[in-house]
């Protein structure tokens, strides 16, 4: 059985009430706007996340409506945080696909892009638990904070991991964690399994994004992005931390630095990425996700079910065995 087969398996058909609902969620009368949700609307990916908030819930509980309208809104919010960052980082493409600013222009995508924030948050409304409403808030806080965060990073002399985590945490590890621990509350979970649920969300989160890193040093036509896209943006991520700190190179501080500073041509950038794959900086961040694999495994409750649990640990194994 292919693995998104069987991590879907358990709420298959809950899924498939997901995605009528999201459809249903990106109309407008307005014919630009429109345009515009239907693009987004194909564009539309593996519903990740919203497989966490069902399998979170149905781990913990009975799926209900505010179920689905916590996963909808956390879909929403994260779509349209996308589009914003596509905008923030001049962006023509994602996954392999014309971005939204790519084909509309910033304006437009900054307009739609708030406007589905906001029917994110009538959804977060619709599941009339304050507590999910508050989680989408602070979501969208952590989203944005997470960005002025790495921009700040951008302009660091240092090369700190405390840094790149605290990164992902407050961007990646976010949705997942935000996605699991709404599944648990949408079901009125106890307080210690609410926790144990975020905690899961932000272990996953965190590989998740590692492996996306991961990407960064290798040429994969299925991403979309060359070899070296987030360097050419100036962002240095775990690979290039942990050889930097290793080998504490003052010439090759020195074109990290520059990198940084967006000052670095193609070429440098290159043959930063081969020193860095040659060094053990791919093997190191491997090592530190399938960590991170084993912490989310080590959560999960000993009552969950045969098919939940292994929906659950496919779930972990898609994320860091996937290859885009």
């Amino acid at each position: 059985m292919d693995k998104i087969d069987l991590i879907k398996r358990p709420v298959e058909k809950e899924l498939n009430e997901f995605r009528v609902l999201f459809e249903a969620s990106l109309t407008s009368t307005n014919p630009k706007l429109q345009d515009v949700l239907s693009y987004i609307k194909k564009r539309r990916g593996k519903m990740m996340r919203p497989i966490l908030v069902m399998l979170m819930a149905k781990l913990f509980g009975r799926l209900n409506d505010a179920t689905f309208h916590a996963a909808l809104s956390l879909e929403l919010l994260h779509t349209a945080s996308l589009v914003h960052d596509d905008v923030v980082d001049e962006s023509d493409e994602r996954r392999g696909q014309s971005s939204v600013n790519a084909i509309y222009n910033n304006k437009v995508s900054v307009l739609v892009g708030d406007y589905m924030l906001a029917t994110s948050l009538k959804h977060a409304s619709h599941t009339g638990m304050v507590r999910l409403v508050e989680l989408v808030a602070c979501l969208g806080q952590d989203l944005s904070e997470g960005e002025i965060l790495q921009l700040t990073n951008i302009e660091n002399n240092d090369f700190s991991e405390q840094a790149y985590f605290d990164v992902i945490r407050k961007k990646t590890a976010a949705l997942f964690r935000a996605s699991a621990e709404s599944g648990a509350i949408s079901v009125q979970a106890g307080e210690e399994d609410v926790r144990c649920a975020s905690l899961f969300g932000e272990m996953i989160g965190i590989a998740f994004q590692i492996k996306d890193d991961i990407f960064d040093y290798f040429d994969n036509p299925q991403i979309g992005k060359p070899t070296g896209n987030d360097m050419m943006e100036g962002k240095l991520t775990l690979p290039a931390i942990y050889v930097l700190n290793k080998l504490n190179s003052p010439e090759l501080n020195e074109l990290a630095l520059r990198i940084r500073n967006l000052e670095a041509s193609k070429e440098e950038v290159a043959s930063f990425v081969e020193r860095i794959k040659s060094e053990g900086g791919i093997e190191y961040a491997e090592k530190v996700m399938r960590d991170y694999r084993d912490k989310a495994l080590a959560l999960l409750p000993d009552f969950t079910g045969n098919e939940l649990r292994e929906s659950l640990t496919a779930y972990i194994d898609y994320v860091v065995e996937r290859d885009k």
